[in-house]
């Protein structure tokens, strides 16, 4: 990939914080005109730097109002069983981010519900019944103080 310039750190910048933003918009805030700076952002997506765009929903509004965060024992540290593993649980709607992590646990796993309820059958009925798991350690998150979803560019 090649190394960003200014101007292309500039546009990743106000790209993730507004992503809805218009060229024209984006052009007049760079100083640039229409045509250079969409150029730009194409190089930029078709280089990578730019993986997508999407909505930011609220959770509080959709009324998933848990987060918890389970850490994964695996029964074999395997290949196999980490494909396995990968494999189902990308399926499961609720689980928002997987990480393959060292230490004592293989994954780290960060889940929403909608209350405590829904979270022990999620994992009763969804996590408990994979059989390449081991155990499952959840903590519940009781406050989130911020959530950054911006990249520093810099």
């Amino acid at each position: 990939m090649k190394s960003l310039d200014s101007k292309d750190k500039q546009i990743l910048e106000i790209l993730q914080k507004e992503g809805r933003i218009s060229v024209a918009e984006l052009a007049t805030r760079l100083n640039m005109s229409d045509t250079p700076c969409l150029r730009r952002i194409k190089k930029l997506e078709q280089s990578g730097y730019i993986d997508g765009y999407c909505a930011r929903l609220s959770a509080q509004a959709l009324q998933l109002n848990v987060v918890v965060y389970a850490f994964i024992r695996l029964t074999e540290n395997s290949d196999s069983y980490a494909d396995q593993f990968e494999q189902e649980i990308s399926q499961l709607e609720q689980i928002l981010e997987c990480s393959v992590i060292t230490g004592s646990h293989d994954y780290l796993l960060k889940i929403v519900a909608h209350d405590l309820l829904e979270y022990e059958r999620f994992v009763k009925r969804k996590l408990g019944s994979l059989k390449c798991i081991a155990s499952i350690e959840s903590t519940v998150v009781l406050k989130q103080t911020f959530s950054r979803h911006q990249l520093p560019v810099d």
